[in-house]
């Protein structure tokens, strides 16, 4: 007999392992070079099955995607319109929020980046990054403080202290636990550049 369509009936272990299977093919072969038979195998069933519960490699990789940029931007959104913290406790709170995040998924900047480069306009009518920060208290904040530096600059470089590490790893980092332990201390330099960035 049939498997039924009904959504109730859905196995919601075997819909997870395909997802957690995409994941990490995606993350490590990025969209055009993955197919679904790489996701299948990697999820341990048949290609029918993952056919049942995903109709396309689209679907599954917009899934993916989404879940990715939703973890990124949960720990930059909430600070940047925290109207209750200042300017140091945001760099502060960022510097920390960030990179623990990057440590744990320290493949995600590369994936990124490598996805909305190759299809910019897949991610950008969905993003708002602009339109979000160009409204948060954290631009007003650094005008305040530097109204003759545009605040773009600033986020800018910002953003490459964190993130440039964890693109530049797999060339100038062999040892991980060498890597985690200089981002451990970068929480702290990072705030310190930033500050002094200000200051300037």
């Amino acid at each position: 007999m049939a498997k039924s369509k009904d959504p109730k009936k859905i196995d919601t272990s075997t819909e997870e392992k395909i997802i957690e299977a995409a994941r990490k093919v995606f993350l490590e072969k990025g969209y055009a070079a993955t197919r679904t038979r790489d996701i299948a195998e990697e999820a341990g069933i048949n290609l029918a099955l993952l056919n049942y519960y995903f109709r396309s490699k689209e679907k599954l990789f917009q899934l993916v995607m989404v879940e990715n940029l939703q973890q990124l931007f949960s720990v930059v959104l909430p600070i940047v319109n925290n109207d209750e913290l200042t300017l140091e406790q945001k760099l502060e709170t960022l510097a920390e929020n960030y990179i623990d995040l990057l440590i744990d998924n320290s493949d995600l900047p590369i994936f990124i980046l490598s996805e909305i480069r190759a299809n910019p306009e897949r991610f950008k009518d969905r993003l708002q990054v602009q339109h979000i920060l160009r409204n948060s208290s954290f631009v007003s904040q650094i005008r305040e403080k530097r109204p003759d530096v545009e605040p773009v600059h600033f986020i800018v470089s910002l953003l490459g202290m964190i993130i440039f590490p964890f693109i530049a790893k797999p060339i100038l980092f062999s040892d991980t636990k060498r890597f985690n332990a200089l981002m451990e201390e970068r929480k702290t330099l990072v705030v310190k550049w930033a500050k002094a960035i200000l200051e300037t």
